[in-house]
C-alpha cells in the first residue's frame, strides 16, 4: 500500500467551538469554524480552493453527472492532529450546475 501523500503544506488547525451565551433570559448555543494557519498553511489552502473552484467538472471522467468534486483534509496528514476532519467540495453539480437541497442563499 502507497504511503498517503499530502498535497498541503505548512501548518493549518481547523476546529469547531461550542459557544453559549444567555440574552434576555433566554440561552444561544451556536458552532464556530475556526480556520488558523501559518502563512505557508493559509496559502496552501487559497491555492487548494482556487484549484478546486477552477476545476472544470466536466472534465473528470469518473465523476457522475450530478455530483460535485470534493477534497477530504486529514488530520495528521493534511491538517494538524488537533483539527478535526474537513470535506471542501463544489456547490454545484456536474452537467446541471444544481446546487443540493439543504442549501439556503444568503440574502
Amino acid at each position: 500500500m502507497e504511503k498517503y501523500k499530502s498535497g498541503m503544506t505548512g501548518n493549518l488547525d481547523i476546529f469547531i467551538v461550542q459557544n453559549e451565551d444567555a440574552c434576555d433570559g433566554e440561552i444561544i448555543k451556536w458552532q464556530d469554524i475556526l480556520i488558523h494557519g501559518d502563512p505557508e498553511g493559509l496559502k496552501s489552502l487559497a491555492a487548494l480552493l482556487v484549484k478546486l473552484a477552477d476545476t472544470d467538472q466536466n472534465d473528470i471522467v469518473g465523476l457522475p453527472t450530478g455530483a460535485r468534486e470534493h477534497i477530504h483534509l486529514q488530520p495528521k496528514y493534511d491538517l494538524s492532529n488537533s483539527s478535526e476532519n474537513v470535506i471542501i467540495g463544489r456547490l454545484d453539480a456536474k452537467g446541471t450546475g444544481v446546487f443540493y437541497d439543504r442549501y439556503i442563499p444568503k440574502k
